[in-house]
């Protein structure tokens, strides 16, 4: 039997934990109920209560674990999107562009394999430098630890300034390749046929960001924020395709270069503050008012690009086609533009139309009369900055917003306007009157979100009556599409990430069918599909095909291609993951490559039928069985205590927008799951050790049937995709992870620590956490968490024997054990911060502060509350005698008080440090998971 409480040779090493935590897990089949990862812990924690370890040691532990994550961050990149080869890709492309028919090349390639959206949200997880590392390594394909591994002690605050800066790199990589990708289709062209290639017009990719526009849930982001942005983004726009033309087109070139130049100063006189009527009177004047260099549409130019080329050499003529092809992709901008509003605020607003009393229900059919006559008396208003700035409804402002860009900054470029939680068609037909009373309806594409569990069960029957409305046809044959949002993150938060897939996918077929029984089958459906970059997201870790497939199945598209409704799909990169997709121009070629070779909006219509949609007897009873799990799990007491047990303190920030609802700061101590947001939900699972809410009921549903639902998934391509997904996750989860969370908690564990008298140094502290847990709930809240997860997890084991691993890890094992030697490590971290928590002197209570609302901030993991409350009543600097100039003299003070130093070295300061240490920890796991969320 290994050694129960092992001397660990020092320095110690992750190889040397690693191999004990293998040790430890042999025990586990003496006793069931041995917890590995806490036995690990335990014993870190003995060594560092004892002096044997310090937090020096555990930093140097730390960084060890930090390069192998990431080069695991960096290898995942490459598998995922490679090969990466500049020279291979274009290869592709060049193969994939053989076409025997003119007419065929060019349907093909003049319309948008997809749309790519830059977001944003707290997903900006590693450092400046650590990213540019990842990116560096998958880049070249040099995964070395000195390529990759960084110190990452550079965060920076992460703003909106930050994100948007963020967007604007990643977006500035796309349009790179996506340029390559456009060159080399027209080389294509001109080898077979000489004669026409010049009439080829590729638009392979658009991109679009929604970074200081998106309204939903946050109240930080000013009109005039956007307004700066938007001409930011035209003038940075501008200076590249001036660049692209310098050498070909130096007049235009120089016209371009100067509307930029215009563009900039714009920006600038709105990034000051426009509160003083006079300031915004003075910017609003100067944007409106004609100058020999604004410039609001590029139609002119690109038709001037395009008769050059007619009469240009080919190499010439390539280099304008080129970049008259990016600016009929992105317009005067670097992309599209996504405004988002709550649907409540847009109810809010169109409520002072049609109910200006509060008494008319706006689900009802009365309301949607009273929208329908207000839409046909809708008329345009005229309106300016003034107008925008006085106005205090959010949604209306939206509008107002989108009216001063298309008429002053970008006059061709459509605008998206998502309506999160939208429910009922009146909210789409609310956004459609806006949009018609400020004569933008022809430009603006009005887009419900559909993410709740409530949205997507009744997703069909809405798109039904929205689509039956004639106002909404006649618009929607105008704009020439109909445009919905899907949202894979709040959708898979509350019924599960597999039910989510499905239910979103069902929605998609029913969106078909909607637009074909009302007319609309000659407009496109534009279905954006907003997953995140983490595993059950949204998106799919096991490859990029399974990525494409799991946003937009084969089965819905070819819903749509049977109906011959053409499909404009589109899915977001969000955030610091994302956008490590497109961090360099070889990986942002790289991406776009993979996407045209999978091509999003294609199907075989012919393609048989999948086993998992024929046999809908098993495969809809095993979709609602996994779901009726997941609501479970949601609505129960247990899984929400436990996993807010911690609050948000297992995650670092990352990102401008809150990850608790801005309704809900108050810092209550229990606080709900509703009052967390889908991504930092998502990312608590993956730090407690167990993504419940991707492998959940997954085991459960197959019950009593595991053999014949073996049998359909192991058929069923769609089947083995889910499978691969449960894989992925199970691979990193571990429910004796989340067991030892608990146990932090239990008074028992506190009392019996020194209970052999070989602790006798932390004695006192370990009673009185006792004492202080006997009133917790904590502990016996994971015990019953990780008993329904035990449960669950026996049957999903016997379902995946049944079935065949298509890609077994080789390193399964050696990423189990880096998991829980992370996960041991930053229980030590906790235990030590516990420990000097409880040892703190007793202090006077202090703006209704006392000492154990700072215990409670310190086991809720709010430790910097905590640290300002310690801070603050043990100071260690004071005002001294010396510093004033006064003539008489003193004896006092006499040095016998030393201040509060000894306090603040041995209990505040290791606190802080071993609570920076854990977040670095949460990187690394986060790392190991691919993700942030």
């Amino acid at each position: 039997m290994p050694n129960a409480v092992p001397d660990f040779v020092s320095p110690l090493n992750v190889a040397a934990l690693e191999s004990r935590l293998q040790e430890l897990h042999q025990l586990t089949a003496m006793s069931p109920l041995f917890n590995p990862v806490s036995q690990l812990g335990l014993e870190l924690s003995r060594q560092l209560e004892n002096g044997q370890l310090g937090l020096d040691d555990l930093d140097r532990l730390i960084a060890e674990l930090e390069c192998e994550s990431l080069q695991a961050r960096a290898s995942r990149l490459v598998r995922m999107v490679g090969p990466v080869d500049p020279a291979a890709n274009a290869a592709a492309i060049r193969s994939a562009a053989q076409s025997g028919e003119f007419a065929q090349f060019v349907a093909r390639w003049q319309r948008p394999f997809l749309h790519v959206v830059f977001t944003a949200h707290p997903t900006f997880l590693l450092s400046r430098a650590q990213t540019a590392a990842v990116v560096a390594a998958a880049s070249s394909d040099d995964i070395a630890a000195a390529t990759v591994c960084v110190a990452p002690h550079d965060r920076d605050a992460i703003t909106l300034d930050y994100e948007h800066e963020e967007a604007m790199k990643a977006l500035t990589h796309a349009q790179s390749a996506r340029d390559r990708i456009v060159g080399e289709v027209l080389d294509a062209a001109r080898a077979q046929w000489p004669k026409r290639w010049r009439e080829v017009r590729p638009c392979p990719f658009r991109f679009a960001t929604w970074v200081g526009y998106d309204m939903d849930g946050r109240t930080d982001i000013g009109w005039h924020t956007s307004i700066r942005y938007r001409l930011a983004e035209k003038a940075e726009r501008l200076a590249g395709y001036a660049a692209s033309l310098a050498a070909v087109a130096p007049e235009l070139a120089a016209r371009l270069a100067r509307a930029g130049d215009r563009a900039a100063t714009m920006a600038a006189l709105f990034a000051r503050d426009l509160s003083d009527p006079a300031a915004l009177s003075e910017a609003a004047n100067t944007l409106t008012a004609d100058h020999p260099d604004k410039l609001t549409s590029l139609g002119p130019v690109i038709a001037e690009l395009e008769a050059e080329a007619r009469q240009a050499d080919d190499d010439t003529a390539r280099a304008l086609l080129v970049t008259a092809a990016a600016m009929r992709a992105d317009g005067l901008g670097m992309g599209w533009i996504h405004f988002r509003v709550n649907s409540s605020q847009l109810q809010n607003a169109i409520r002072r139309r049609i109910d200006p009393d509060g008494r008319l229900d706006l689900a009802s059919q009365a309301a949607l009369v009273r929208m329908r006559e207000l839409l046909a008396e809708a008329r345009p208003l005229r309106t300016n900055f003034a107008a925008l700035a006085i106005e205090n409804s959010t949604a209306t402002r939206q509008f107002l917003a989108m009216a001063q860009i298309l008429h002053h900054i970008d006059a061709d470029t459509p605008i998206r306007m998502l309506v999160a939680e939208c429910e009922q068609p009146t909210t789409v037909l609310a956004a459609l009157y806006f949009a018609k009373l400020f004569g933008i309806a022809d430009k603006v594409d009005v887009s419900p979100l559909f993410e709740t569990e409530s949205a997507l069960e009744h997703g069909g029957r809405f798109m039904d009556a929205l689509l039956a409305e004639e106002a909404y046809r006649d618009y929607a044959k105008g704009r020439g599409r109909v445009a919905i949002q899907t949202g894979f993150s709040d959708a898979g938060r509350f019924v599960g990430q597999i039910p989510a897939a499905l239910a979103i996918e069902r929605l998609h077929g029913r969106m078909a069918e909607a637009m074909a029984a009302n007319g609309l089958g000659d407009v496109s459906a534009l279905i954006f599909n907003t997953g995140g970059e983490s595993m059950g997201r949204g998106c799919h870790p096991s490859s990029f095909a399974d990525r494409v497939g799991w946003q937009m199945s084969p089965w819905a598209r070819r819903r749509f291609v049977r109906a011959g409704i053409r499909l404009e799909p589109e899915v977001s990169f969000q955030g610091g993951d994302g956008y490590l997709s497109f961090g360099s121009p070889e990986l942002a070629l790289a991406t776009l490559t993979r996407f045209a070779q999978n091509a999003p909006a294609e199907a075989d219509p012919k393609a048989p039928t999948d086993p998992f949609y024929r046999r809908t007897d098993l495969s809809l009873d095993f979709y609602r069985a996994i779901r009726r799990v997941q609501q479970q799990h949601l609505a129960s007491d247990t899984y929400s205590r436990a996993v807010t047990a911690f609050g948000l303190g297992l995650l670092n920030d990352t990102g401008s927008r809150k990850s608790r609802r801005q309704s809900d700061i108050a810092a209550d101590r229990r606080m709900s799951l509703r009052q967390i947001r889908a991504i930092p939900h998502n990312a608590i699972l993956q730090q407690l050790g167990y993504p419940v809410n991707v492998i959940a009921g997954f085991g459960t549903a197959a019950d009593g049937n595991v053999e014949e639902i073996a049998a359909l998934l192991r058929e069923s391509d769609r089947g083995r995709q889910i499978v691969r997904l449960v894989r992925a996750a199970n691979a990193l989860a571990s429910i004796k992870t989340v067991a030892a969370y608990g146990e932090l908690y239990n008074s028992a564990f506190w009392a019996s620590r020194p209970y052999r008298g070989d602790e006798a140094h932390i004695s006192t502290a370990s009673l009185t956490l006792a004492e202080y847990l006997t009133k917790d709930d904590r502990a016996g809240v994971f015990r019953r968490l990780v008993s329904r997860l035990r449960v669950d997890a026996v049957k999903l084991h016997r379902l995946l024997d049944l079935i065949p691993d298509e890609a077994p890890l080789a390193d399964r094992e050696h990423g189990r054990r880096l998991m829980g030697v992370l996960q041991a490590i930053r229980l030590a971290l906790f235990q030590h911060m516990f420990l000097r928590a409880v040892q703190v002197p007793a202090f006077s209570r202090a703006n209704d502060i006392a000492r154990e609302d700072v215990l409670e901030m310190v086991f809720t993991l709010r430790v910097e509350d905590a640290l300002a409350q310690l801070r603050r009543a043990f100071p260690t600097s004071f005002p001294a005698v010396s510093d004033f100039t006064v003539d008489e003299p003193s004896d006092w003070p006499d040095g016998g008080a030393t201040g509060y130093t000894a306090i603040r070295r041995d209990f505040i300061d290791p606190i802080e440090r071993a609570w920076q240490l854990s977040l670095r920890i949460t990187t690394a796991i986060a790392n190991e998971f691919g993700a942030h969320g």
